[in-house]
């Protein structure tokens, strides 16, 4: 099973090598290879990778995901193996036919997900705020028509951080926020396409331009446990946030979101895991018509 990842930072040139990923950083330095079937994601932060075709061809057989940074260090596109499940017709035709309905009971379940995680966040603050939230919960209908999870948010972010926009691209926060939505949102997809599912094909989420509409259904209740990591990261930076850029390290420990240990019922396992276990359980819940069946991370 694969369990780790790579954040190539350097210049490089990444080659397949008896089914291992090599990886060479200029002549004076020693080769690095690691086997494929360990890895699961391969994030290329460096503006001069080179990679051969035979290496890309083998990460989409054995589902690792490449993730190309743009110029200022921001995920922008992966690679994704796609047609290799056994059972992809089967499991696009159900896709397909998912009545209205149970796309919004659906919705519904990850929207008091997504809820209940931002309430977590606010429980570890220690400050009692989270009953509220907890309390929105109970009042999210099939569809959410009343838009709780909006609510929600406005209540959310003002106590998680001060004086915070969501959308201040000056503010360093966002940009950890980004990062890791990105990584999460990757992990997503890619557990999806493994699965046999169609990822443009959303419950809720409907872009027509959007190809991973359905990942973007599916990050919500993950996105809490990233916001928590970008408060980590800025306390142990010390530093403040105003026009501040990433730095490497940042990114560094932003992409290491995936191997954080989550809570997922009564088990532990890697973000990452969960990503996979998130994906089981929509399956079932359609095989089964019961949306309750979707079950997402309850801990970090």
């Amino acid at each position: 099973m694969a369990w780790r990842g790579l954040h190539v930072s350097r210049p490089s040139r990444l080659s397949l090598d008896h089914g291992r990923l090599r990886i060479e950083q200029g002549e004076e330095n020693a080769p690095l290879f690691f086997p494929l079937e360990d890895l699961a994601w391969i994030i290329l932060d460096a503006h001069r990778c080179h990679l051969s075709s035979r290496l890309i061809s083998a990460c989409m057989e054995a589902d690792v995901l490449i993730v190309f940074p743009d110029q200022k260090h921001m995920p922008c596109g992966i690679t994704l193996s796609f047609h290799q499940h056994h059972a992809q017709a089967q499991i696009a035709r159900m896709q397909v036919s998912l009545s209205r309905p149970f796309r919004k009971r659906l919705w519904s379940q990850i929207v008091r997900a997504k809820i209940r995680a931002q309430g977590e966040n606010l429980f570890r603050l220690g400050k009692g705020e989270e009953k509220a939230l907890l309390a929105m919960v109970t009042r999210v209908r099939s569809g959410d028509p009343r838009n709780v999870e909006a609510r929600a948010a406005r209540y959310y972010w003002p106590r998680l951080f001060e004086d915070f926009r969501r959308h201040d691209e000056s503010d360093l926060r966002n940009a950890l926020l980004n990062y890791g939505y990105a990584c999460v949102r990757a992990a997503l997809s890619r557990a999806l396409a493994a699965s046999g599912f169609i990822p443009s094909l959303g419950i809720h989420h409907d872009g027509r331009f959007n190809a991973f509409n359905l990942a973007d259904d599916l990050i919500e209740p993950y996105r809490p446990i990233v916001d928590w990591m970008a408060r980590e990261r800025l306390n142990i930076r010390g530093s403040g946030v105003s026009g501040e850029e990433m730095s490497l390290e940042d990114r560094q420990v932003m992409a290491a979101i995936l191997e954080r240990e989550v809570a997922f019922g009564r088990e532990k396992m890697s973000l990452l895991h969960a990503t996979e276990r998130t994906v089981q359980s929509l399956r079932q819940a359609m095989e089964q018509g019961n949306p309750e069946m979707f079950e997402a991370p309850g801990g970090w």
